[in-house]
This record gives C-alpha cells, structure tokens and sequence, in this order.
C-alpha cells in the first residue's frame, strides 16, 4: 500500500470525515451547507474537510466568500486500483474454478 492510499484510507477511517465525504460525494458543498446536515459545528466540519483535502479526498474552489468542496477524482484513484486488486483476483480465481469444474465434467464424460 502506497503513502497516499494509507493517509487516504486513514481519513475514511472516521467515521465523520466519511459522513461529510459521502455528502460531498452527492453534489459540491460549502462547508455552511454541509454543516447545516450533519450535528458537527462548522468549525468541526472545516478541520475534517482539511484532513480529507490533505488525503487528496476532495478539493476545493473559491466562490466569493466562501469554498466549494467537491470529491477529487485523483484522489480516489489510487484506492480504486487497490480495491480492484482483490477483485481481479477474485475473478481470476472464480475462472480458474469454473475452468477447472468444465474440465472435470469432459473427463467424466
């Protein structure tokens, strides 16, 4: 496991900082907007969205005042190829079991 998927995986490991990064994940947010949805101070919200920004989690955009916060795809890459590992793996062993019951059946025929 890489540096990035560990801090990446450390962050979700909250179970806050996964709350606010499934309502990020829903549609870009200010952190007054996602503060309004969840029973964290906004403060609270700004601390556990810098965590999820340093993972490369989410990013965000500056509109006036405020920051608009939006899940960042480069981040989330490198734990989609390491959940794809396993499920690679899994197919590949599934077709290794299927071939392997075909050809178990031939010779029984």
């Amino acid at each position: 496991m890489t540096y990035d998927q560990d801090r990446a995986f450390a962050a979700l490991a909250d179970p806050t900082r996964r709350a606010i990064f499934e309502k990020v994940a829903e549609r870009r947010q200010s952190v007054a907007e996602i503060a309004r949805a969840m029973p964290v101070s906004q403060p609270a919200i700004s601390q556990h969205l810098k965590i999820l920004k340093a993972a490369h989690l989410v990013r965000d955009v500056p509109s006036g005042a405020r920051r608009i916060y939006s899940i960042d795809p480069n981040g989330l890459g490198p734990l989609r190829k390491w959940l794809d590992r396993f499920w690679d793996d899994q197919l590949a062993a599934f077709k290794q079991a299927v071939e392997a019951a075909e050809w178990s059946e031939e010779a029984e025929e």
